[in-house]
């Protein structure tokens, strides 16, 4: 490993720095980055969100180069909760919502942006040889919309309507549909409803759909109007799962809430497993979804193009 390594982080503004390598503590272990992913969540971070400053990412592929022998040389992705394993909600089987919880490259522990950089043993998962580095990349963020259907609301016969044709809702249209609903995603480019209608998903625009008629609405929108569309179209005592999150706050009718009796259910992290079966499997094709590649030095230049409006997956590669 060299002396000095990189590493982008955000302190108010972007920057590459260089810095000694990561120090593994007696539970981690080091990963050499091969390709990460600039999300939505990063960009939001850098406008305000969490007031967070550090090294950025948290979607990635790498290589172990530092730990226990039997990971040295594999390829990983990892969960992104770094809990404490102790608390009651760890006790709970629930470590997502540690009470001591530090998120890669989001809250208190440094992240994948960087050519090496550390995480738990326990949050590591193998790449099967069968998925490619392009598509693994994408395990974190499939893993959130596989988390859709741990919330237990959509059933094979409802009408779903995904609110947001970007990389999450697109990724959630791929996952929702093999339950065989009937699902419609709502897009605004014409870029977004081309791959939709690749994969066999409808894609229609916001005026198409009637109010008041859909089982179950995701919305994968990241910013505030996505649940006051949601409360338009979904039907009285139907579903609502919010994927969204944005630093300001929404503004919704919760009044109709209560009236109609609608189920709303936070959606965040999920399970890598699965996501990795169905990428190795091919029932989810992520890789028409990236729209760009960048050298880690080029951080900057990759964050601008990942906050254009319409770009999809953004990747940075060492």
């Amino acid at each position: 490993m060299d002396e000095l390594t990189r590493a982008v982080v955000f302190d108010g503004a972007l920057r590459v720095v260089r810095r000694s390598p990561p120090r593994p503590a007696d539970d981690e272990v080091v990963i050499r980055l091969r390709l990460a992913g600039v999300c939505n969540t990063d960009l939001e971070l850098m406008q305000g969100y969490k007031q967070f400053a550090g090294t950025l990412g948290h979607e990635f592929v790498g290589e172990v180069v530092e730990g226990p022998s039997e990971w040295l040389g594999r390829r990983v992705a990892g969960e992104i909760n770094v809990s404490c394993g102790a608390c009651d909600m760890c006790r709970r089987g629930m470590p997502t919502h540690c009470r001591a919880r530090r998120v890669l490259g989001i809250l208190n522990y440094d992240g994948a942006w960087a050519d090496y950089f550390r995480l738990p043993v326990r949050n590591l998962v193998a790449v099967p040889e069968s998925v490619p580095d392009e598509a693994a990349v994408f395990t974190e963020p499939l893993a959130a919309a596989c988390q859709i259907l741990e919330a237990g609301v959509i059933r094979p016969s409802d009408r779903v309507v995904v609110l947001g044709a970007g990389k999450l809702g697109m990724l959630a249209a791929q996952v929702v549909r093999l339950l065989g609903v009937a699902l419609a995603v709502v897009v605004r480019r014409e870029r977004q409803a081309a791959l939709l209608e690749g994969w066999g998903i409808p894609a229609v625009a916001r005026d198409e759909l009637p109010a008041g008629q859909a089982d179950v609405v995701v919305d994968c929108t990241g910013n505030a109007s996505g649940f006051a569309d949601a409360l338009e179209l979904v039907r009285p005592r139907g579903a609502i799962i919010l994927k969204s999150t944005y630093t300001g706050l929404p503004e919704a009718d919760l009044t109709r809430v209560v009236v109609d009796e609608f189920r709303v259910t936070g959606s965040r992290c999920g399970p890598f497993a699965p996501a990795l079966a169905l990428l190795g499997q091919g029932l989810v094709d992520p890789l028409p979804l990236i729209d760009g590649r960048y050298p880690l030095d080029e951080a900057a230049q990759a964050v601008e193009h990942a906050a254009r409006p319409g770009a999809l997956k953004i990747v940075l590669q060492p």
